[in-house]
C-alpha cells in the first residue's frame, strides 16, 4: 500500500504513523521524553532530544512500513505551538526549549494587556497575548538578558528544531506555526512590526514563513538511516491543533474538534483568517485558505495524571504490582464514575498549569471549592474531569457569542479512551461527541495534509468521509442542564480565586528571572 508518514512532536512524546489513501493507520510508534520543571513557573524540554526523537520515530516507522510491504510517498510534520528556543546560525539549539506551559512571561503579558495593545495585536496576529506565546517569552528574555536576545542568531520553536534535524533547506517555518507565535500578521502575511518591537527581535532572527504544503527534502543521512529514497518529499506541515481537526474529519461547517491530551482545545475550521471582537479565541492556519478558530485550555489529561500521582496511594496494590500510570489512572476514572454528576457539590478549578481560554489571564491556579468530610478520592477525581469539561464548555459559549454554530464534536486524544471523559464532555458541551477510531488524530492529520500537498486530496473536507469514527455519545439531558446551571459558578469562582491569589502574590518578593542559567543548560 502507498502510505504517508506523519510525525507529531508533542509535549511528552513524538509519535509517528503511516496512513494509507483512505486514512487507514498502518503503523504506529512513539518516543517519550521528560518535561523539565527546574523551578516555579518553568516548563522546558531538551531540544536535542526532540530532534533525535523525530529521527528515531521516523526510522522506526519506516522500518515497519517496509516490513508490511508498504511504499512511503512522503513524510509530513506536526508540532506543538508556542515553544521558544535560542539557536545558532546553523540551527543548533543554544539552550532548553521553553514550552507553552512555562509561565515566566506573566509580567510581560500583564504589561502588554494593561497598555491597551493586546486586543489590537490579537486581531492582527490571531494569537492572544498570554505567557504561552513566543511574543511574551521573548519580551521576558529581553528584560532579563538583552544581550543574549540581541546577539542570538536565530529564535525558533519546535518545528524549527525538528526541521534542522530532518531538512537541509534553510531557516523555514510553516504558516500554521508562525500564526501561533503572536508576532505574525495573519492578514498581511508578514512578521508584525509592532509585535517584533515588543519582543525585541529582528526579522532576520526569525524564520522565513512558507505554506504548510511546501515540499522540502530529507537530509541524505536521515533518509539513508530510515531506508527511504533520498529524494522523498518532506512536507513542512502545520501545527498540532489545526492538524487534529483534519485528522478527525472536523473540517466541514458545524463540525468542531476537541483534543484531550495533556492539554485540551476546542476548534472549528473557517475559510479565512478572522478575529473575535472580545479577543477570546485564537485563529491559526491549516492551509493558506483554511483557518482554525478556537480556544485552548492548559489542563486536560494532565489533571487526571496529577490526581493519580497524588490520590492513588490508598489503592490495594497487591493485585496491581507494577501497574503503569495509564492503568492506575483508568482505575481512578472507573472509581469516579460511581459518583453522581456534580460531584455532590464539589467544584474543581483544574488550573494546575495556569489557564488560557477563554480569559487568557496569566497566574491562574487551581482550587477545590465546597470540600466536605464526606468527599473522597472519587469525588475529587470526578470534579477534576468535570472542571476540565466545563472549561471547554466556556470556550464553546464563546463560539456561540460569535455566531459560530456547532452541531457535532469529534474528539481525539488519550483521555477519550475513557467513557467517563466522553460522557461528561458531551453533557458539558450539550453536543453529540464522536470519538475518532484512531487515537492518532494529529499525526493522521499530518498524513492527510501530506496527501493534500502531493495533490491527492485537493478538497480537505473529504477527510470527514475518510476518518473512521465510533458511534456518537449523546448528551444526557439532565446532566447537560446541571452543568449549564453550574457553569456561571465556575466562571465567577475562577476569576474570584485568581484575584485573591494575585493579592497574596503581592505579599511575597517576585523571583528574579534566570535566563542566564537557562541558556547555560544546552540541549
Amino acid at each position: 500500500m502507498d502510505v504517508v508518514i506523519g510525525i507529531d512532536t508533542g509535549t511528552t512524546a513524538t509519535k509517528a504513523i503511516t496512513a494509507g489513501p483512505r486514512g487507514e493507520v498502518r503503523a504506529v510508534t512513539s518516543v517519550h521524553y521528560p518535561l523539565s520543571v527546574p523551578g516555579p513557573g518553568h516548563a522546558e524540554l531538551d531540544p536535542g532530544r526532540l530532534r533525535d526523537a523525530a529521527i528515531e520515530a521516523l526510522v522506526t516507522v519506516a522500518r515497519q512500513a517496509r516490513d508490511q510491504g508498504d511504499r512511503v510517498l512522503a513524510v509530513s510534520l506536526s508540532a506543538f505551538l508556542h515553544g521558544l528556543v535560542p539557536m545558532d546560525a546553523g540551527g543548533a539549539p543554544l539552550g532548553p526549549l521553553i514550552t507553552w506551559a512555562d509561565n515566566r512571561a506573566s509580567g510581560q503579558s500583564e504589561r502588554i494587556v494593561a497598555s491597551g495593545r493586546a486586543k489590537h495585536l490579537q486581531a492582527r496576529t490571531g494569537t492572544p497575548v498570554h505567557p504561552m506565546s513566543p511574543l511574551t517569552k521573548l519580551a521576558w528574555w529581553g528584560a532579563a538578558d538583552p544581550g543574549t536576545l540581541r546577539d542570538t542568531p536565530r529564535w525558533g520553536g519546535v518545528k524549527e528544531v525538528v526541521l534542522a534535524g530532518l531538512a537541509d533547506e534553510g531557516f523555514l517555518l510553516d504558516l500554521s506555526v508562525a500564526s501561533g507565535t503572536g508576532m505574525y500578521d495573519i492578514h498581511e502575511r508578514r512578521w508584525d512590526p509592532e509585535a517584533l518591537e515588543l519582543a525585541g527581535v529582528r526579522t532576520g532572527q526569525l524564520a522565513e514563513v512558507v505554506p504548510t504544503a511546501r515540499q522540502l527534502r530529507l537530509k541524505r543521512e536521515v533518509a539513508v538511516a530510515a531506508g527511504l529514497p533520498v529524494d522523498l518529499p518532506l512536507i513542512i506541515g502545520a501545527a498540532d491543533g489545526p492538524l487534529a481537526n483534519l485528522g478527525v474529519g472536523a473540517t466541514p461547517a458545524g463540525v468542531a474538534a476537541v483534543s484531550l491530551g495533556t492539554s485540551g482545545a476546542l476548534r472549528t475550521v473557517v475559510n479565512g483568517p478572522t478575529a473575535d471582537k472580545a479577543g477570546r479565541l485564537f485563529c491559526y492556519a491549516l492551509t493558506e485558505d483554511r483557518w482554525v478558530v478556537g480556544g485552548a485550555v492548559n489542563n486536560a489529561g494532565s489533571v487526571v495524571r496529577w490526581a493519580g500521582e497524588t490520590f492513588a496511594g490508598s489503592f490495594d496494590r497487591t493485585a496491581a504490582a507494577g501497574e503503569d500510570a495509564d492503568v492506575r489512572d483508568a482505575a481512578l476514572l472507573t472509581e469516579a464514575a460511581g459518583v453522581e454528576p456534580g460531584s455532590e457539590g464539589l467544584l474543581c478549578l483544574p488550573y494546575l498549569l495556569g489557564e488560557r481560554a477563554p480569559w487568557w489571564r496569566g497566574g491562574m491556579r487551581g482550587a477545590y471549592l465546597g470540600l466536605r468530610r464526606e468527599h473522597g478520592r472519587a469525588h475529587l477525581v470526578r470534579a477534576a474531569v468535570e472542571g476540565v469539561c466545563q472549561q471547554l464548555a466556556l470556550v464553546r459559549d464563546t463560539f456561540a457569542d460569535e455566531g459560530i454554530a456547532m452541531t457535532e464534536v469529534r474528539a481525539t486524544g488519550g483521555a477519550v479512551a475513557s467513557e467517563l471523559w466522553v460522557g461528561i464532555l458531551a453533557a458539558a458541551l450539550d453536543l453529540p461527541v464522536a470519538v475518532a477510531e484512531s487515537p492518532e488524530g494529529t499525526a493522521l492529520g499530518a498524513c492527510l495534509l501530506g496527501r493534500h500537498a502531493l495533490g491527492e486530496l485537493p478538497d480537505l473536507d473529504r477527510a470527514a468521509a475518510l476518518v473512521a469514527i465510533t458511534e456518537h455519545e449523546r448528551p444526557d439531558p439532565r446532566n447537560a442542564a446541571l452543568y449549564r446551571r453550574m457553569r456561571p459558578l465556575v466562571e465567577r469562582s475562577a476569576l474570584a480565586v485568581t484575584d485573591v491569589l494575585t493579592e497574596l502574590d503581592k505579599l511575597a518578593p517576585e523571583p528574579l528571572p534566570d535566563t542566564e542559567k537557562a541558556v547555560g543548560r544546552t540541549g
